[in-house]
């Protein structure tokens, strides 16, 4: 069966510090959109949330607009800008690099897992 959505109603809204996410539920898929604001930071604005010092999910990502610097755990780090598709496992820190907000869509569904804390969930 044929399952179709629109971001222009999504299933859920998440609101957290100096962003949000927008979600969509289908069999098998948990499809989010992240919009990260200038000065956000993961340990700044989601680990008082998510109660762990670094993000412990999956992303399958596309990155639509801005940058976005990674710090793994181990120290290795990177960075992704508009038209990056990237994987990051668990373990990372990331913030907003420059002036610009950083969209993201992330195919994993783990975003909307973890910003659902947000709202206490």
């Amino acid at each position: 069966m044929l399952e179709v959505k629109t971001l222009d109603k999504p299933d859920e809204r998440r609101d957290f510090p100096r962003g949000h996410l927008e979600a969509v539920h289908l069999t098998g898929l948990d499809f989010a959109v992240a919009t990260f604001e200038p000065g956000w930071r993961w340990s700044e604005s989601l680990a008082p949330i998510a109660g762990t010092p670094s993000c412990e999910i999956h992303h399958n990502g596309y990155v639509v607009k801005g940058r976005l610097r990674v710090r793994m755990n181990d120290g290795a780090e990177g960075e992704v800008g508009p038209g990056d598709v990237f994987v990051c496992p668990p373990g990372h820190d990331a913030w907003v690099v420059g002036d610009e907000p950083v969209v993201v869509y992330d195919f994993a569904g783990g975003m909307a897992q973890e910003y659902a804390k947000a709202d206490g969930d």
